[in-house]
């Protein structure tokens, strides 16, 4: 379970487990090993699906309201984002596996402080998205969604191709904070895959919005390892090649922005600008609905409007249960049984990494659109909250099978444990469902940039602080013995449990609109 998010810090996991460490969101965002919604628009006034409480159109007196819920999913558009919304975490990803010696080679840092930078320097990317998200998402809704992805993309591309040739640890700060404020992506891309889908195609869109920004998480740290110091790695290739030797980190970076390149040159020339501008109408009253079809709503008024605090406040919720998990799993897979963790070798924790994004995957492409089809978004999302604490409960009831020491308890784990991480992973569809929440309690189509901006922006600062504050956490429990080494897990579980009391308030999209409609009139 990887927060992509948006979701989940695989940085911190792989340093605290083997030096350090994803999944983060819900860019949480939104994911990720725990980490990884939408309405057609036309109109500002919007009807009930009556299956899943979802929201469609309705009509604008250009067709009717059939024509929009029957509108089938543009495949090829969804495709151009989700490849596009690969960049943002293959960028973000790409320079773990290298980012420590870096530091050292270029800051000739003593050992004991190389976290400390490593981590700053993963910090302050996610600390400026967040200062800049609610930028992106305005400028999305005033300019226009196509030309905001574009730019931003083209940014990051070139952020990061410059990345690897950073010959200082300032030089590594400014270039990765520049990276950071090209945030715009994936704030852009969560709107336009919204504004393509309907009440019936959203689940699906989605689900493979959802996979591609996993895809990334997974695609990045392999390229930056397996491209890194290519003089040394691959001397026969590489080896005589003198600007690969002054600029070891430069083939690892400019690969992933020659991939950023080609997504920034596809969704130039073949993805379709998705926001419609629409005349004000005269006579409309005055209030925040009012001002929300006129369109100059602040956003504050915007997150006062009905439902949006408890929607937010529940994605935060959600991504930062995403990144604890992320950043204490394979610390906790690598520390000693008698610890409290399972005593993983490298090889075991990469096993059961793939077992988990093999079992995400599978969530959330075959399981997550039919579940959410038959029992509407708010029902995946307090079932996942009720599932949540169970999952982190199993946990420490693996790593005690190992305490026990026997072939009986060790063959058990073996079996308990890739079993509840494959179906406990399917907590990862309250990333997707809690987006199409997102979605349906937008006041009006006009403000869907800026409303997942204001999501994108808590889950920046949770993705900059929670990684180093659970591995802080897992660290102390397991040095003190506190609770047997596993009081991070009862922590976990007590803090799963206050979601399904929060899930519990997450109002419904006709409930809503009911409420609108009667402040209106």
């Amino acid at each position: 379970m990887v927060a992509t998010t948006p979701g989940a810090d695989r940085h911190h996991l792989c340093r605290n487990a083997a030096t350090s460490r994803h999944e983060e969101s819900e860019y949480v965002d939104e994911t990720t090993a725990l980490l990884a919604s939408g309405t057609a628009t036309h109109g500002d006034v919007r009807k009930t699906d009556p299956p899943n409480g979802s929201t469609v159109p309705s009509s604008d007196g250009d067709g009717s309201d059939s024509d929009d819920e029957e509108k089938p999913l543009p495949k090829v558009q969804v495709l151009l984002l989700c490849y596009a919304r690969v960049i943002e975490p293959l960028a973000f990803f790409s320079i773990f596996p290298y980012v420590n010696q870096m530091i050292q080679d270029n800051g000739s840092v003593a050992d004991s402080d190389v976290g400390f930078y490593s981590g700053l320097i993963e910090s302050l990317f996610s600390l400026t998205q967040a200062i800049v998200m609610i930028f992106w998402g305005r400028a999305a809704d005033r300019l226009g969604r196509k030309p905001v992805l574009v730019f931003s993309l083209f940014g990051v591309t070139f952020a990061t191709g410059l990345f690897g040739m950073a010959k200082t640890i300032p030089q590594m700060i400014l270039l990765r904070c520049l990276a950071g404020i090209f945030a715009g992506s994936i704030v852009t891309i969560r709107t336009m895959v919204a504004e393509h889908s309907t009440a019936k195609t959203q689940a699906r869109a989605f689900s493979w919005f959802a996979f591609s920004g996993n895809v990334g998480i997974f695609l990045g740290p392999l390229l930056g390892g397996a491209l890194a110091d290519p003089a040394s790695q691959y001397p026969g290739a590489f080896g005589g090649v003198h600007f690969f030797k002054d600029y070891p980190y430069a083939l690892s970076s400019l690969v992933v922005a020659l991939v950023g390149a080609t997504a920034a040159v596809s969704t130039a020339l073949f993805v379709q600008e998705t926001l419609k501008k629409e005349p004000a109408e005269d006579g409309e009253e005055a209030g925040s609905d009012a001002a929300a079809q006129r369109g100059n709503l602040t956003t504050w008024e915007l997150s006062k409007s009905p439902g949006v605090a408890i929607v937010l406040y529940i994605y935060a919720h959600i991504m930062m249960l995403a990144f604890a998990y992320t950043a204490i799993v394979p610390v906790w897979w690598f520390t000693p049984v008698r610890l409290g963790g399972c005593g993983f070798t490298p090889l075991q924790i990469s096993l059961m990494m793939g077992l988990n994004g093999a079992a995400q995957a599978a969530w959330l492409l075959l399981v997550f659109p039919v579940l959410q089809r038959r029992i509407g978004t708010k029902g995946v999302i307090r079932i996942c909250a009720l599932a949540y604490p169970f999952f982190f409960l199993c946990c420490p009831l693996s790593s005690s099978l190992l305490r026990i020491g026997t072939d009986t308890s060790v063959k058990a784990f073996w079996v308990f444990a890739p079993t509840t991480l494959a179906i406990g992973c399917g907590v990862s569809m309250s990333f997707t469902a809690i987006q199409l929440a997102i979605n349906d309690i937008s006041p009006s189509p006009r403000f869907l940039g800026t409303l997942n901006a204001l999501a994108l922006t808590s889950i920046s600062v949770l993705r900059a602080f929670c990684p180093a504050l659970f591995t802080t956490l897992f660290a102390i429990g397991a040095r003190t013995q506190l609770l047997g080494g596993y009081a991070i897990w009862v922590l976990l579980v007590v803090l799963a449990s206050g979601l399904s009391v929060t899930a519990r308030y997450l109002p419904e999209p006709q409930e809503v609109r009911k409420r609108r409609n009667d402040r209106e009139r």
